[in-house]
């Protein structure tokens, strides 16, 4: 017999072969206590609709006061906000906005600076009403560094303001504003602070270095495709491209997704849309890493994702796959005035939705949770008489367990049998008589509003036919 109790992320990546027990296919679980895995939890509706359009953006203003919070979307041709997070959404003075555009921003001294790189760039110390900032450029990415503000625009040239002063882009007298031409193919698209200098990034994927006084080409072209994926934890940044998640600390950036490369890009042209590479959105909450796919299959499996959100825990340096009833077209995470740590993100209609541990549904709809197993038994090249399967649970667990026997990695042909239910937490099953074959593929899975599920682990007994 066999023992699976250390079951870690997706892994679609490596030879199935050289991984026995390889989870190569997870839905709405989480890594959770580490080596074992627990059904994610549901959302519920957070503030109303405001004007029924696709949210693009959501971000937060903490004034320094420190208890005073306003949380801001921009959906349709409207910037609102919410006082506390609790107040509903209300139209911000002089909040128009381009139609569907996105809004960046950025926090100086008190002073929130915000644009969607068509209309004027404008500020607000009151969190409730925008004032047109002069001279300050059009642009939609901003960022705060060296007490100034960096703003890109829609050309490759980089302004910044006044020495601590957010509203004063003066470049005469005593004001110090001015700007800088970042080189090479492409368009600015994001501006972002690491190890204590400013990052360029073009819609190219070309990377810049600044630190006030010396710009230093980074000779790389993997940046990120959408300035909305970028997200950090401390002084590390996630972002995505074409080529997968990828982590940057200040050298180059790093390759995180290998394990699901699959979903990025594959063989089929079953992946993530090409034009989804523009605007899909990211967060960093807690320590995940969400990323929002849109719908995708990988070719290793031919299972459908929709609304796939790829999840990576960087605790344990895991990727797995959530499944929204409600596709997420952008994402915050912020802290409330009672120092909580909290997930909101909003969708096409509207609607925005916070993540919450005490919801066990979509904001109603059923969360389908599963995972799929392939097995070896550690001899891939012999054939094997499959004699018994037992697992783990937490006891009430209303998960189901099936079996497929199979000579190959085609998914698609797989023929499942159903083992049973595994309501009493130790589940114990007898495979059907006949049950020989090199590889044997097991899924587990659950679709109730009930209570989280946990799988703490497996068991395999078989008997290996040397011949």
């Amino acid at each position: 017999m066999k023992q699976y109790f250390n079951t870690g992320g997706v892994n679609t990546y490596v030879n199935p072969l050289l991984n026995d027990g390889a989870l190569i296919h997870s839905v709405n679980m989480d890594s959770y206590p580490y080596g074992a895995k627990t059904k994610r939890p549901g959302y519920v509706t957070f503030l109303g609709t405001a004007d029924g359009a696709q949210v693009n953006s959501l971000f937060a203003f903490n004034r320094n006061d420190g208890t005073t919070l306003h949380l801001y979307r921009a959906s349709g041709s409207s910037l609102y906000h919410s006082v506390q997070g609790t107040g509903a959404w209300t139209l911000s003075g002089n909040g128009t906005i381009s139609n569907g555009g996105h809004v960046g921003h950025a926090i100086l001294d008190n002073t929130l600076i915000v644009g969607d790189g068509v209309g004027s760039t404008r500020h607000t110390t009151n969190g409730t009403a925008f004032t047109n900032t002069t001279l300050a450029p059009v642009a939609p990415e901003f960022e705060q560094y060296q007490n100034r503000i960096y703003a890109i625009g829609t050309s490759s040239d980089a302004f910044y303001s006044t020495t601590n002063d957010a509203t004063n882009w003066n470049t005469s007298g005593t004001s110090d504003s001015s700007s800088l031409k970042i080189p090479g193919a492409g368009k600015l698209s994001k501006v972002f602070k690491a190890q204590d200098k400013v990052i360029f990034t073009k819609n190219t994927g070309l990377m810049y270095k600044w630190d006030g006084y010396s710009l230093i080409d980074m000779s790389t072209k993997l940046g990120p495709s959408s300035p909305y994926s970028v997200a950090q934890s401390e002084d590390y940044w996630f972002f995505a491209n074409q080529l997968g998640d990828f982590g940057y600390g200040g050298g180059k950036p790093q390759l995180l997704s290998n394990a699901v490369q699959r979903q990025f890009y594959n063989h089929s042209g079953s992946a993530v849309a090409a034009a989804t590479f523009k605007t899909m959105p990211g967060v960093v909450h807690k320590y995940d890493r969400m990323l929002a796919l849109g719908t995708t299959t990988d070719d290793f499996t031919g299972r459908e994702i929709t609304n796939n959100i790829l999840k990576y825990d960087f605790q344990k340096n895991e990727y797995l796959n959530y499944s929204f009833a409600d596709n997420p077209t952008a994402f915050l995470s912020f802290i409330d005035g009672d120092a909580k740590q909290r997930l909101i993100f909003g969708d096409a209609n509207g609607q925005c939705y916070e993540v919450s541990g005490t919801a066990t549904t979509d904001n109603g709809d059923p969360i389908f949770s599963e995972m799929v197993f392939v097995f070896t038994y550690g001899a891939p090249e012999y054939p094997k008489k499959w004699n018994w399967w037992r697992g783990v649970f937490n006891p009430g667990c209303q998960a189901k367990v099936q079996i497929a026997c199979s000579n190959t990695y085609t998914y698609q042909h797989l023929r499942w049998f159903d083992l049973g239910d595994v309501t009493d937490g130790i589940a114990e099953f007898r495979f059907p008589s006949g049950s020989t074959s090199r590889l044997v593929f097991v899924r587990i899975y659950e679709g109730s509003k009930d209570a989280p599920w946990t799988f703490y682990g497996q068991m395999m007994d078989a008997t290996i036919e040397k011949k």
